[in-house]
């Protein structure tokens, strides 16, 4: 059974920073992709970051320059580096992960059960 465990979220100031974590464990063979979400309140679910095996990232354009995804294959962990925060990043961000597991070596689509962070002005 795999499953993705979030940490580091909580209550950070305008301008300030906080570090996202997230661990995949279980009977993994290989993870593929590894990206961050988040949901505002009244907001659909919203791709953040995202970064493959070969640590190619890529950002939503509300983040860029801000926020680092980075990941750290050895241990199975992505991290969100989230720098100069703003009040709109307020959400309940999300670990998502691309993961090879079974027998079969099939993969499969996994989440966190969610972080959240606030903001405040």
């Amino acid at each position: 059974q795999v499953q993705l465990v979030e940490s580091g979220g909580g209550l950070g100031q305008a301008g300030g920073s906080l570090r996202l974590s997230c661990v995949a464990s279980g009977s993994i063979i290989s993870i593929t992709a590894m990206n961050w979400y988040r949901q505002a309140p009244g907001k659909e679910r919203e791709l953040v970051a995202g970064i493959t095996s070969a640590g190619s990232a890529h950002y939503a354009d509300s983040v860029k320059g801000r926020f680092t995804i980075s990941r750290d294959n050895a241990k199975n962990t992505v991290y969100l580096q989230m720098n100069s925060l703003r009040p709109d990043d307020t959400a309940v961000y999300y670990c998502y992960a691309d993961i090879v597991t079974g027998a079969f070596r099939l993969q499969y689509q996994y989440w966190g059960q969610g972080t959240q962070v606030t903001v405040s002005s």
